[in-house]
């Protein structure tokens, strides 16, 4: 744990604002100009273990060298390479739970030894990936087949949180290598709605549940599942639910008390956190639509990733790089925002994701030292796969007042060529036009000598110097997604350290769900109650009038 309390305590903190402050107006295209070399000294590439790359373009930023060299010194006065090693090590950093951060041994295919509490886990995660592998392929091949005999069609997956986000990106980002006739379908909204839109469809024979809560005592999950098997018994049996629910879990007797045979039940430790669990057996209905082999290789594309973010200097260390941009643009510039465009129609949900792994771990104001935060922590993630989002809130983007950084991703392969690759080719020219536009912008002169005069001219003036950083991939494969997740989990680790925040609990989620299970109670009758603040009680008696 590092010792001290607060960020702004630090020396190179104190730099930084000092070179903030000291700046007339920062502009990039004058960089550019200064040095032509600066695409080459602030891009980084990063080689897979299948050879593939992927192209970070950090260059657009609003950094030099100074500006660069004390953000490394600021990474390392808070210590980040001791905390990053006690993180692989496993030890027990998340300080207030008591608990390992070890989702990374989760994809240690070199199955090198990752000990916690003086154990390996290494084993132990094989063992579940290897049952993982088995099941996965049993039902992809038929082999596995419902209490009628007819093969599973529909592969329906019931979490909440990581245990939803995580396999829901995945399984849409990488559709291209699912296999025909073998769906997967993801419900996790407590709103019955969710549920009854994916069963209308489904046929009881050929449907497979898998219910992932680790304590199997998750409200959301729990009713959502209980709601699942009465539908189910509609024309099954009691018996029949072995064949066709199985559990992410470790509590063995809450699931065998649902029905659920345990040879199918699919653990995972407490040192994984819900928003890093997809790698885990929380990643099964993934194995099972792509298959075992490119599960795998998502796996060994993050574990790439961490191979590059605890061996390369921090100089040259992209997740580092990334995770020191973010904290720049945050602190000193007072961004509270952070776009994440994918060109890339495969990555709509990838947005949605990042916002759970960044906002609920680094959106904490109390530091690992029990204090308040002075200072900014977590930022608002967001964002759409472009060019749909250009026609949305990329104004705001363009020529609001808010500075607002973002990331741009991009494979030059796409799996879907078509039209002589013509998509493809313009969804790439946008991609490289909107971050050059956001940094060139256009002058009054310019507006001017292409006609506009008078009230108009100042609506065509865009300001430019907008910081984007652009991530180019050769193809969107399992083992580049897994780099690319595992890139943006170690960024949110980079920003909570110099922050000096515990990434790694959630107590904030924890308080409506309290108050939840009390009001909930208090709806089961038409009585007025009388407990809680004028607002919600006049909402909650309001709500028993018109739905009881």
């Amino acid at each position: 744990m590092s010792d001290f309390k607060l960020s702004t305590e630090l020396p190179s903190w104190k730099k930084l604002q000092s070179i903030f402050e000291s700046i007339d107006q920062f502009n990039v295209l004058e960089e550019f100009t200064k040095d032509p070399q600066r695409f080459e000294k602030y891009s980084k590439t990063f080689k897979n273990f299948d050879d593939s790359e992927i192209l970070f373009d950090f260059s657009k930023n609003l950094i030099n060298d100074e500006i660069k060299q004390s953000l490394l010194s600021l990474a390392k006065e808070a210590n980040i390479e001791k905390l990053r090693d006690e993180m692989f090590n496993g030890d027990k950093i998340n300080s207030t739970e008591g608990r390992a951060v070890y989702h990374v041994a989760l994809r240690n295919r070199s199955m090198k030894p990752m000990l916690v509490d003086g154990k390996d886990t290494a084993k132990e995660v094989d063992d579940v990936l290897q049952h993982m592998k088995e099941f996965s392929n049993q039902v992809r091949s038929g082999e596995w087949k419902g209490y009628t005999g007819e093969k599973i069609t529909d592969v329906v997956n019931i979490g909440i949180g990581g245990s939803d986000l995580g396999p829901v990106m995945v399984t849409e980002a990488l559709k291209k290598y699912s296999q025909p006739g073998l769906n997967v379908h993801f419900v996790s909204n407590i709103d019955g709605t969710h549920l009854a839109e994916i069963l209308k469809d489904l046929n009881v024979e050929s449907t497979l549940f898998l219910i992932a809560s680790k304590t199997f005592t998750t409200a959301e999950t729990i009713t959502n599942a209980n709601s699942a098997k009465d539908w189910f018994l509609t024309k099954a049996s009691e018996k029949d639910i072995a064949k066709h629910f199985a559990a992410l879990s470790t509590n063995a007797e809450e699931v065998s008390k649902f029905g659920i045979d345990t040879k199918n039940m699919f653990g995972f430790e407490n040192w994984v956190g819900g928003r890093y669990s997809v790698w885990s057996a929380i990643g099964l209905s993934v194995a099972i639509y792509i298959g075992f082999e490119n599960f795998e290789n998502f796996l060994k594309g993050a574990e790439a990733v961490d191979k590059h973010f605890t061996e390369t200097k921090l100089e040259d260390n992209i997740p580092v790089l990334g995770g020191l941009l973010s904290v720049w643009y945050n602190n000193f510039y007072k961004a509270q925002t952070h776009l994440v465009a994918p060109f890339d129609q495969y990555l709509h949900r990838f947005p949605a994701y990042l916002q759970q792994l960044s906002m609920e771990s680094n959106g904490k104001s109390v530091s690992r030292a029990n204090v308040f935060t002075n200072y900014e922590t977590g930022t608002i993630l967001f964002g759409e796969p472009a060019t749909n989002a250009q026609h949305s809130f990329f104004q705001l983007v363009h020529q609001g007042t808010k500075l607002i950084p973002a990331d741009f991703i991009l494979a030059a392969q796409s799996h879907n060529p078509i039209a002589n690759n013509l998509h493809q080719k313009m969804l790439a020219s946008n991609f490289f036009a909107q971050s050059e536009a956001l940094m060139v912008g256009k002058n009054e002169d310019k507006v001017k000598s292409e006609g506009a005069t008078g009230g108009l001219v100042p609506h065509k003036v865009f300001s430019g110097n907008r910081p984007t950083t652009s991530i180019l991939a050769q193809k969107i494969t399992p083992a580049t997604l897994g780099a690319l997740i595992a890139y943006y989990e170690h960024v949110t680790f980079v920003e909570g350290a110099v922050w000096n925040i515990n990434s790694f609990d959630q107590w904030g989620v924890e308080l409506g769900k309290v108050l939840a299970k009390v009001i909930g109670k208090e709806l089961d009758d038409k009585s007025s109650v009388e407990t809680h603040d004028p607002s919600t009680n006049g909402l909650i008696n309001q709500f028993k009038k018109w739905s009881l």
